[in-house]
């Protein structure tokens, strides 16, 4: 999962996405183009705080994928 998915689940713009994960919204913004990638660790941990918070919304991408 890319963070760009992880911020689609939570419906959250950028800038909105980085504040409530206190992450800087240029780095949010270079994990999603490609010129930088989160470590596996960021990425996993991000994961998990977005299914904790949004847990219907990811559950409902899951079953979308699924299908």
């Amino acid at each position: 999962m890319t963070v760009k998915e992880l911020r689609s689940i939570t419906g959250l713009s950028q800038v909105d996405f980085g504040k409530k994960y206190h992450i800087p919204r240029r780095t949010v913004e270079n994990w999603e183009s490609g010129s930088r990638k989160p470590s596996e660790t960021i990425l996993y941990l991000l994961g998990r705080a977005v299914k904790s918070d949004y847990e219907t919304e990811w559950d409902e991408y899951y079953k979308e994928r699924e299908a």
